[in-house]
């Protein structure tokens, strides 16, 4: 199994979740990008400036191992996909994903589920515009461009999914 893998997504896709589950199986740290891209505060978050952010993602990425996960494909996040050894793409469908945006809402509204943010009505309502937005944009362009292709693995399927947990054990 590669030791520096990269896991893009849209909202809701179960980036988090499987990169969780890599990380426990594999013994290797994960990150997200959000993380990288934005400073938490309990006052509320705060963007990073670009040269903090590109040095955050740096010192990540030159470690021996490391699992990133994020819905970014912008041109800052290049030396991750660039220094991975595979690069998961999860392409879980519409429709699930709108179901699971609902359900994360109202599990960390009532605390029985954590986040690095306040689950606001407005960051809610982002969600399905963030995702409509991959679903839109993000992810053709990152297709079209056929960058990483060898080292591309398309999800589609709980099945698929399944069995790469199962040749991670």
């Amino acid at each position: 199994m590669p030791r520096k893998i990269h896991i893009i997504g849209p909202v809701g896709s179960g980036k988090t979740t499987l990169a969780r589950k890599l990380s426990a199986k594999l013994s290797i740290p994960f990150s997200e990008l959000d993380n990288v891209a934005w400073k938490r505060q309990v006052s509320g978050d705060i963007r990073r400036p670009e040269v903090e952010r590109e040095a955050c993602l740096y010192e990540i990425i030159q470690s021996n191992c490391w699992i990133v996960e994020g819905v970014h494909n912008e041109d800052w996040v290049f030396p991750s996909f660039n220094h991975a050894e595979l690069i998961i793409f999860l392409n879980t469908n519409y429709n699930v994903r709108k179901y699971r945006i609902i359900k994360r809402f109202f599990l960390q509204k009532l605390r029985l589920e954590k986040s690095n943010y306040t689950p606001t009505v407005d960051i809610f309502i982002k969600m399905f515009k963030w995702n409509k937005y991959f679903e839109e944009i993000t992810k053709p362009d990152f297709l079209s461009k056929k960058l990483y292709k060898e080292k591309v693995m398309m999800i589609e399927k709980r099945s698929e999914l399944q069995k790469l947990l199962n040749e991670v054990l």
